[in-house]
């Protein structure tokens, strides 16, 4: 197992410098001046921004930028945006919001798009199950700006259960409607892919062993047929996690979150190569670690799985 994960650790080094290569030559290519939008709607001075310029390395060639900028990424300097702050702050700032918003919908599509997709492939072909296909299918079709302004519509201005947009996002509270808009879309495929795995896995000659051995159903359900059937189910978990952490722009946008979706958005919005980069860069981190996981939970569900 130990060399199995060295070796793991090893491959992500090429896929880490190889996507961060792709995003920092793509951020640079960006449309717009993002040195001279300093100065808003007024003309810059010619000299104020060469010497701004000139400060920042953006003078330079790219390829002269891309060696700076690996050189002190490893350093942990993941530069400055164009208000002087250091990104590494900015991504202290939004990271932890996102990661409490992200943690909050994987657990709320874990527990329940696992549950009812359990419920649902031990009745197949049932009411519960026909219900389950047809609302994962809608979960699946509504737009999350649209979904996201029903839920607010409904709980937050008619129902007033919760706040229409986060004032405090250390407030587990108010994160808990967004992380539901957020998980809502993943949990409907989780539902149905544990759903679909639990009805084939239930016809399996190792299930109808169990049975006759006369096992108790508890243990029949919980010890072979479940854990047997997450598989699909971890492997899409463990690539949902880094997507809900990227793909929260419009969520936060839609309750005003001040986490990592938003920062990104108006980093783009501004052509801050430096700023989009180091968000990327974290969340590429986020997903070659919880694909690494994945791998790892695999000899657990199935004992028949070894790593060398």
């Amino acid at each position: 197992m130990g060399r199995y994960v060295a070796r793991r650790l090893l491959q992500m080094i090429p896929v880490f410098l190889g996507t961060v290569t792709i995003i920092f030559f793509m951020t640079r290519m960006l449309p717009g001046d993002p040195a001279a939008a300093m100065w808003g709607d007024k003309a810059a001075d010619p000299a104020q921004l060469a010497a701004f310029k000139h400060d920042r390395g953006l003078d330079l060639s790219k390829w002269q930028q891309y060696l700076h900028y690996m050189g002190d990424l490893f350093t942990g300097d993941f530069g400055l945006t164009m208000n002087n702050r250091k990104v590494i702050d900015v991504i202290g700032e939004a990271l932890p919001v996102t990661i409490r918003l992200a943690l909050l919908a994987f657990v709320f599509e874990l527990v329940i798009g696992i549950g009812i997709g359990l419920f649902a492939g031990l009745r197949r072909g049932k009411a519960f199950d026909k219900s389950t296909l047809v609302l994962t299918l809608l979960l699946i079709s509504i737009p999350v700006p649209v979904l996201g302004f029903i839920f607010q519509n409904v709980f937050a201005i008619q129902l007033g259960w919760v706040t229409p947009t986060v004032q405090s996002s250390t407030n587990l509270g108010q994160l808990i409607l967004p992380a539901v808009v957020l998980g809502s879309i993943s949990l409907a495929y989780v539902a149905r892919l544990t759903r679909t795995s639990i009805a084939e896995n239930l016809k399996a000659d190792y299930m109808r062993t169990a049975v006759a051995k006369g096992l108790p159903k508890r243990k029949v359900i919980g010890t072979h047929l479940l854990r047997n059937s997450m598989i699909p189910v971890v492997t899409f978990l463990g690539t949902d996690l880094g997507a809900l952490m990227g793909g929260a722009i419009v969520t936060e946008g839609i309750f005003n979150v001040q986490g990592v979706g938003n920062s990104l958005y108006h980093a783009i919005g501004r052509s801050e190569g430096a700023t989009v980069s180091g968000f990327v860069v974290v969340l590429v981190l986020v997903f070659l670690f919880a694909s690494l996981l994945v791998d790892l939970l695999y000899a657990v569900l199935d004992p028949r799985i070894r790593y060398a």
